[in-house]
């Protein structure tokens, strides 16, 4: 049974370190959401460890960046593991052979800023490529808008590494967009190979539990997606707050707000959460 929160002062001496997913949680993705830094702030005087968990294709740098341009200070965070670092850390230590990618990104330049330090090459053709690099998505683009793309690899048998698995993101005035982890499943689905970094899988898990030097037991995850977030700390045996006011807003705005989310947890076939709460506060 969900037990639901008002804050997470409540129930934060209970853990070692909270962990925060970061749109949907902490902003999304252009402003911070109401409260979010002021609950972070007293989190933090009172001695608690926060980190930053997200399926970001970018490096953890950049994130964190980005997060304190928000007025998110950087003492807040003792960790920031993002899936576009733990695939760059992967590459640096031999782990991955391939090293010409075709970069399917969010904004142009995004590829080559997180390639820095590798030797890699990016190309401008999926056809001269050893695998597709699927890292990010433009606002408003179509599940049909990289077809091409796409069918070319899938004609090459060709990998795609996708280092953001969510399907859809939340952005400002309650809205959503589509999100790399859409395309890297239909491509799945059509009998490509696909390799994901990123929650829910386990290795960002485990890598972000041996930052922190914490036991899985005495981790909570903080986020807003039931399939990532919920699902993914809950296999690697952390306990788990869903926020509402994310991802699923719009399937949970009814008056009846638990009878929602125990819908909205067997629609997704999804674990149930240990806790929740309406925003970070």
């Amino acid at each position: 049974m969900t037990r639901r929160v008002g804050s997470l002062t409540e129930i934060a001496q209970q853990f070692d370190a909270i962990v925060l997913d970061q749109w949907g949680v902490l902003h999304n993705g252009t402003t911070p959401y109401q409260c979010a830094i002021g609950c972070l702030g007293g989190l933090t005087a009172t001695g608690c460890r926060l980190a930053v968990l997200s399926n970001s294709g970018k490096r953890a740098a950049p994130n964190a960046d980005r997060i304190a341009t928000m007025g998110f200070e950087r003492k807040f965070f003792e960790v920031v593991m993002t899936s576009g670092e733990a695939l760059w850390q992967d590459i640096a230590h031999g782990l991955v052979s391939e090293r010409v990618f075709f970069p399917i990104e969010r904004a142009v330049g995004d590829a080559a800023q997180w390639a820095k330090g590798l030797e890699v090459s990016l190309v401008d053709q999926p056809g001269a490529a050893e695998a597709l690099l699927l890292m990010g998505l433009p606002d408003g683009a179509g599940p049909n808008d990289f077809a091409p793309a796409l069918e070319t690899a899938r004609t090459a048998d060709l990998p795609v590494i996708c280092t953001n698995p969510d399907r859809a993101s939340p952005r400002a005035d309650g809205q959503t967009v589509l999100s790399p982890g859409a395309l890297a499943h239909a491509y799945a689905d059509a009998g490509g190979d696909v390799r994901f970094y990123g929650k829910p899988y386990p290795p960002v898990f485990q890598a972000l539990e041996s930052a922190l030097g914490a036991r899985p037991g005495r981790l909570l995850m903080v986020g807003d997606s039931l399939e990532h977030d919920i699902a993914g700390a809950n296999a690697a045996g952390w306990a788990t707050c869903f926020v509402e006011g994310g991802l699923h807003a719009a399937d949970l705005a009814t008056g009846d707000p638990d009878g929602a989310l125990q819908q909205l947890v067997a629609t997704q076939r999804a674990p149930t959460p240990d806790y929740a709460i309406a925003r970070l506060q």
